[in-house]
């Protein structure tokens, strides 16, 4: 069964998450920065699971923009000049369901390799 469509999608910028509202009446909310980290795209994901690039560091992203991709996808626009990697229905909607799994995936991770959510230089953002 494919998964659903979001009929809401909505940025809350001060909260840094990302809104998805679903025909059933579930919502789910999702950190900027989770979206970030699990980009699917090949700079993050690389084209085979050992070539995957822990992000660090990415804490205090945010959204700049979100685009629709057909009617399957969003595009999302960080804040960190990221953009790549367009995030299918499916994969949303497994973020969302699994939303704590991924993040303790994330957390060990930087934890294995002694790395931070927090950047190691200031990010100037453009107002």
């Amino acid at each position: 069964m494919p998964a659903p469509i979001p009929t809401r999608v909505h940025y809350h910028k001060g909260d840094r998450e990302l809104e998805l509202g679903y025909p059933d009446g579930e919502s789910y909310r999702l950190p900027i920065e989770l979206l970030r980290v699990y980009s699917p795209s090949a700079e993050v994901q690389g084209h085979h699971p050992s070539e995957a690039v822990l992000q660090t560091g990415k804490r205090h992203v945010g959204l700049l923009d979100i685009s629709q991709t057909g009617r399957y996808a969003l595009k999302l626009h960080f804040d960190d000049g990221h953009d790549t990697g367009l995030y299918t229905w499916e994969y949303l909607h497994d973020m969302a369901l699994h939303r704590q799994a991924w993040w303790d995936d994330y957390l060990a991770r930087l934890e294995r390799a002694g790395a931070s959510r927090e950047a190691s230089v200031i990010q100037i953002h453009q107002v």
